[in-house]
């Protein structure tokens, strides 16, 4: 990468890691749903306008229909679902180890492409699923003792951090799932119309479950950035990264997120970072690079023949 992409691979980590932070901030205000339904509605406010500007009204409009269905499955798995799930989670655990459980996205990428899509696990890969693995266990066991230890319910921690993986693993179906249906469709359209369907979804569910309480303008000004920066503005850097440097290079974002998801927790939130978690956080960092190619070869294996990432 040249030094601008490569800020701006830096700048994007910075805005997916901040999510988790703007998440922790306004989701005891607005609730889970109606937090998601206006981080999605936003993004799709956003993101459809500039699909509208940059594309031919008629085109645009013809692609979303035709491809609606899929369109909208993915809503659900990559947007609307995780969301919450992640959303619900941070009610308990730090924006820091939301955003490490996050970075299991393409561990879940992997497993979900060999058993669907029948892509080829190299004993390297199968190794780095390994690596990444325990480092959710030791994660989840951390957080489990952390909570012991500050009298609060470790079962809660538990619950929460499955919350979390099952949001990681949602993601890693997603992918596989738009690979076999909208391979072919231009990422915009595709982000665009995933964000509209994410929004059908969870504006009924935020209608019924809006807050009776006043919400803070902290939480207001979470929203925001959550639905303009962190999603309508990330998704763009995201595909323009992608279009100067290729897939398997932008996706190396996916390492750089949760070292911004612990600092911005640290910095704005006061969250402990425990010796336990970033150990964690390490094996799992690696155990991604290795069970998704991006370390392709170490003494004793053979050389990786096939296979792709997850997204993020």
């Amino acid at each position: 990468m040249n030094p601008i992409d490569l800020a701006q691979l830096v700048f994007l980590a910075a805005l997916w890691g901040g999510s988790f932070l703007f998440i922790r901030v306004g989701v005891t205000d607005f609730g889970v749903a109606p937090l998601m339904a206006l981080r999605v509605g936003i993004g799709a406010l956003f993101l459809l306008l500039v699909l509208f500007s940059r594309r031919p009204a008629r085109e645009a409009l013809g692609t979303l229909r035709e491809r609606a269905w899929p369109l909208f499955v993915v809503g659900i798995l990559n947007s609307a679902a995780p969301f919450c799930l992640f959303a619900w989670a941070e009610l308990t655990l730090s924006a820091g180890v939301t955003s490490v459980i996050n970075a299991t996205t393409p561990l879940w990428g992997a497993v979900v492409a060999y058993v669907w899509l029948k892509d080829r696990l190299s004993r390297l890969r199968v190794v780095g699923l390994a690596i990444g693995f325990a480092g959710v266990l030791a994660l989840v066991w951390d957080q489990v003792v952390t909570h012991a230890g500050d009298g609060a319910s470790s079962t809660s921690a538990a619950l929460a951090a499955l919350a979390a993986l099952v949001a990681a693993a949602l993601y890693g179906v997603a992918a596989s799932y738009t690979k076999r249906h909208l391979t072919g469709v231009d990422p915009l359209t595709v982000a665009a119309g995933t964000m509209t369907g994410a929004t059908l979804v969870l504006a009924p569910i935020a209608l019924v479950t809006w807050p009776a309480a006043p919400i803070s303008m902290h939480a207001w000004g979470a929203v925001l950035c959550l639905g303009v920066a962190c999603t309508g503005v990330a998704y763009l850097l995201f595909f323009r990264l992608i279009a100067a440097v290729g897939p398997a290079r932008a996706i190396t974002v996916t390492f750089v997120i949760p070292i911004f998801g612990i600092l911005w927790g640290a910095l704005f939130l006061g969250e402990r970072v425990s010796t336990g978690m970033v150990e964690a956080c390490a094996a799992i960092l690696v155990g991604t690079a290795l069970a998704t190619g991006f370390v392709k070869r170490l003494p004793g294996f053979p050389a990786r023949h096939s296979g792709a990432g997850a997204d993020r």
